[in-house]
C-alpha cells in the first residue's frame, strides 16, 4: 500500500463534505420511492458518483455495458469493499441485494433501505425463496439488480466460491447476467488496502479511506451471459470464470463456506 497520506485539513474537509453529501441523500432518499424509475436512477448515479469524488475514489471500466433495456439484466460481482455498491450505481444504477444487518448502519442504513435495496435474513434458510422471489419482480418491472455471490467481501487477492442460491431467480425470469470484476490500486498503483472492508467497522473503513490521496477502482464487464436453458449452479460457474479471467485470479475452491456469509450455503 502507498505510503503517502492525505494532511489532517484535507481529511477533515473531506469527512465535513461526506456528512454534507450523506444528509443530502437522506433528504432525496424520503421522496426517492414516490418518483418515475428513470428519475430514481440518474438521482442514484448523481449522489454516488459525488460520493466516489467526495472520497477521491477515480472510478474507470472497460467492457460491454447493459443495453438491452426489453431484457432483464443481473449484474453479478466479486466483493471487496462498499465502496463496490456505489461504483456499480455510478456506472449502472441498481438496486442490491444486502444482508439485513446494513439496515442498522448509522445514516447509510436507513438510505439504503429508502433506495430500494433488497435485504436478506442470513440466519434464516427460508428467506431465500422470499428474496429471490423480490429480485424477480424488480427484474421484470425493470430495475437492473447486482448481487454479490461469494456472500462475504474480500481482500481482492483471492476469489471465493460463488453461492448459486440467488441466482434462480435470473433463471426464473430469463435474465442476462453481467459478470463485473471489481478491483482497487492505490496511488502506488499496488492492490489497495484501505478500500478493502473486512473485519473493521464502516467508520473504521471510512478512516482507512480518507487517508488515502486517491483510490482507484477498475469494473471490467465480461461479455453477458444468457440464462435461457441454463440452471443456477451453471451461471454461478460461468460467472464465477469469467470473473476469474477478468482478475487474472485462480478459480476458487468449492468448499462449504464459513459462518461469514450471507447467503445460504449452496
Amino acid at each position: 500500500m502507498s505510503n503517502a497520506t492525505t494532511s489532517k485539513l484535507t481529511r477533515f474537509l473531506r469527512a465535513s463534505r461526506l456528512i454534507i453529501h450523506i444528509i443530502s441523500g437522506l433528504v432525496q432518499s424520503a421522496f426517492y420511492p414516490h418518483l418515475r424509475q428513470p428519475v430514481q436512477k440518474r438521482m442514484a448515479q448523481k449522489w454516488s458518483v459525488g460520493l466516489l469524488n467526495i472520497l477521491s475514489v477515480k472510478l474507470s471500466y472497460s467492457g460491454e455495458l447493459p443495453a438491452d433495456r426489453t431484457k432483464p439484466v443481473m449484474l453479478v460481482a466479486n466483493h471487496v469493499s462498499w465502496l463496490d455498491v456505489y461504483s456499480l450505481i455510478a456506472i449502472c444504477p441498481s438496486r442490491f441485494v444486502a444482508k439485513s444487518e446494513i439496515r442498522t448502519w448509522p445514516l447509510l442504513g436507513w438510505l439504503s433501505q429508502n433506495v430500494g435495496t433488497l435485504f436478506i435474513e442470513r440466519a434464516k434458510r427460508r428467506d431465500t425463496a422470499r428474496i429471490n422471489q423480490d429480485i424477480g419482480n424488480a427484474l421484470t418491472t425493470g430495475d437492473w439488480v447486482a448481487v454479490f455471490p461469494e456472500g462475504t467481501t474480500g481482500d481482492g487477492t483471492v476469489l471465493r466460491h460463488f453461492h448459486a442460491s440467488l441466482l434462480q431467480s435470473a433463471v426464473a425470469v430469463e435474465a442476462s447476467l453481467y459478470p463485473v470484476a471489481i478491483r482497487y490500486h492505490d496511488a502506488s498503483g499496488e492492490n489497495s488496502k484501505a478500500a478493502v472492508y473486512v473485519e473493521i467497522s464502516l467508520l473504521e473503513s471510512l478512516q482507512k479511506i480518507l487517508h488515502q490521496p486517491w483510490i482507484e477502482v477498475e469494473l471490467i464487464f465480461s461479455d453477458p451471459i444468457n440464462s435461457i436453458g441454463k440452471n443456477r449452479r451453471e451461471l454461478a460457474r460461468s460467472t464465477e470464470k469469467a470473473i476469474a479471467n477478468a482478475l487474472s485470479l485462480p478459480l476458487p475452491q468449492h468448499k462449504v463456506p464459513g459462518k461469514s456469509s450471507y447467503l445460504p450455503v449452496e
